[in-house]
């Protein structure tokens, strides 16, 4: 493949695009990779459809190594399969739907699992036809509120979805571990630096769950590590240890105390240690049950309901924790308190909740013989010698206070938290018998009876690996990309007219004859220097200077990532970088 810059469409900018909010997203607009043609919807340029395609090409060669069968499912699809799954609600406002002019409601799929299991259900009756996984690369489509960030949060964007099936559990765990292994390969042939994280299931459902990240500080994914073992997980799922459970009877009777003006949990420690409440000048905030309002919509809902969260008063609630856990829910922060006067706002407790009907959900480190300082549900009064499971009743634990660097690792016990950054790029789900189970995809079993299969879903965001490699490999020059997804092997340049020219151009042909990709830059009316930054924005692993040296019989090799630079005969242009492809092969 031959590509001359001269003809190339291809327009690099020397300044940063307004709107480009993080390096990948202003470097691929800046060298010609993408351009902008709706909010969240990006044309991918020759350059960039290179390098997509490349990652594709890296994907589907290690989805076919582990037996998955490509497919093509339809982009436009019917309501009525996602409205027997239940996600035609679920989804909510996420999803993209039209109607057409029979006035028949679709969507423009965001994944495909109904798909999947319709099919199979049509092409296959028995035990013999499984294991079976398919797979397909093809654009999805979900309505971002806020698209941003160029590719890492689109609107519309490549994908990687494969669904296996398989007729019992084992079947399933050993389909998901090969797609594991498969995601490792793949991202490390991308030149990822990733992590494996524990995750939520969220709309696709399911048990076990991991998140690939791309280590990234730009990533809005948080997602924590141990320093003592290997655990990793995204902030949603971090599980928090619980202490053991005491005995309610063993505290004093609960006492209201006048607290005025504290409604904030540092105003009431403060005030606590200077009173000597309950004869303590020791209170801090974990020692005070703070109890945050919300409301939760459920899909389809045509009104909110309340729910209050108490989690200790050196916690914070994390929002995206809390719609994991009651997803597909989704969750706003209270503020109609003139609706509600039995919940007083400042100096709330949960004593009165059940006694209203507002369901009370707790921190796991809530559990049953714990005391508290809390509201008395009293303006300007608080009540000390709380107690869980005497003086009040939570309805159940939710994972809903924020995770904090240094805090114990749910696995060993041992070492602390990290907080990490990173980007999604692949996720892979043990989905059980959900969508199976919706559509009744029964099979004849070696014993003669019915089997329902059980699935798994694996996704790769194809178009996002590339901005995830874009964030990952780059400096303040330029991109610099890995040569297995490089658009081009060598980027020459001639840094003359004339003989440069036309030894570029010459050269160029042998080394696409020899199998290399090659982009020359053989434009003629912009200056040498012009030439080598576009060619460092660009950021082709191997760059050819043709030059004044070229007289003497030498052009110039260099490498966009380590920045060497070596003087080779001409002669020995074409040998040296096929060999070094060969290599890479």
């Amino acid at each position: 493949m031959l590509l001359r810059m001269s003809t190339l469409l291809l327009r690099t900018l020397r300044e940063d695009p307004a709107d480009a909010e993080v390096p990948s997203h202003r470097l691929l607009l800046r060298a010609g990779y993408v351009r902008r043609a709706a909010p969240g919807g990006y044309t991918w340029l020759p350059l960039g459809k290179l390098v997509l395609d490349r990652v594709a090409e890296i994907v589907r060669a290690e989805m076919a190594a582990i037996g998955d069968q490509e497919v093509h499912f339809p982009a436009l699809l019917p309501a009525e399969p996602y409205r027997t799954s239940g996600r035609w609600t679920e989804y909510g406002d996420d999803i993209f739907t039209l109607a057409d002019r029979k006035g028949a409601e679709h969507l423009l799929a965001p994944t495909h699992e109904e798909l999947a299991a319709l099919l199979v259900k049509d092409l296959f009756t028995s035990y013999r036809d499984f294991p079976v996984t398919l797979f397909q690369i093809q654009t999805k489509f979900r309505d971002e509120a806020r698209p941003r960030a160029g590719l890492l949060r689109g609107r519309e964007f490549l994908m990687k979805d494969a669904y296996s099936f398989d007729l019992d559990e084992a079947g399933l765990q050993a389909a998901y571990d090969r797609h594991r292994e498969a995601y490792r390969r793949i991202f490390t042939r991308l030149g990822l630096d990733f992590t494996v994280v524990r995750a939520m299931s969220g709309a696709m459902g399911g048990s076990a769950s991991e998140e690939f990240l791309a280590t990234t500080p730009v990533g809005e994914d948080t997602y924590v590590g141990c320093t003592a073992c290997d655990y990793a997980a995204n902030t949603e799922a971090v599980v928090t240890a619980a202490p053991t459970a005491g005995d309610p009877d063993a505290h004093p009777a609960s006492e209201a105390h006048d607290t005025p003006e504290t409604p904030t949990i540092a105003s009431l420690v403060e005030l606590a240690n200077a009173r000597a409440l309950a004869g303590r000048t020791d209170w801090t905030a974990a020692d005070t049950l703070k109890n945050v309002v919300l409301t939760v919509r459920r899909p389809g809902a045509e009104r909110a309901e309340l729910l209050v969260i108490g989690l200790p008063g050196d916690r914070e609630v994390d929002l995206k924790r809390v719609e994991a856990a009651v997803h597909p829910a989704t969750v706003a922060v209270f503020d109609d308190w003139a609706a509600h006067p039995e919940l007083v706002r400042g100096y709330l407790g949960p004593q009165i909740l059940a006694k209203h009907g507002v369901r009370y959900l707790v921190d796991p480190r809530v559990v049953t013989g714990t005391s508290w300082l809390t509201g008395a549900n009293e303006p300007g009064r608080h009540a000390t010698d709380v107690v869980c499971g005497r003086d009040f009743t939570p309805d159940g634990t939710i994972e809903a206070a924020e995770v904090r660097p240094g805090d114990r690792c749910p696995a060993c016990g041992d070492g602390e938290l990290t907080m990490r950054r990173g980007i999604e790029i692949g996720h892979i789900f043990q989905l059980g018998r959900r969508f199976t189970d919706a559509f009744a995809l029964d099979v004849l079993g070696p014993q003669g009876k019915p089997v329902r299969p059980t699935m798994g879903c694996y996704g790769i965001g194809v178009s996002r690996a590339v901005a995830s490699i874009a964030e990952q490999h780059h400096d303040d020059r330029g991109l610099v990309w890995p040569a297995a997804v490089a658009p081009c092997d060598v980027h020459l340049v001639a840094a003359g007219k004339g003989p440069q020219l036309d030894a570029a151009l010459d050269l160029g042909g042998r080394l696409a004859a020899a199998g290399l990709r090659v982009l020359i830059d053989d434009r003629t009316h912009v200056s040498a220097g012009v030439k080598f930054t576009d060619a460092e924005l660009i950021g082709i692993p191997r760059a050819v200077v043709v030059g004044r040296r070229l007289a003497d019989g030498y052009v110039e090799l260099r490498d966009r990532a380590g920045g060497e630079r070596t003087e080779l005969p001409v002669g020995e242009l074409v040998e040296r970088l096929t060999a070094e492809r060969a290599k890479r092969v």
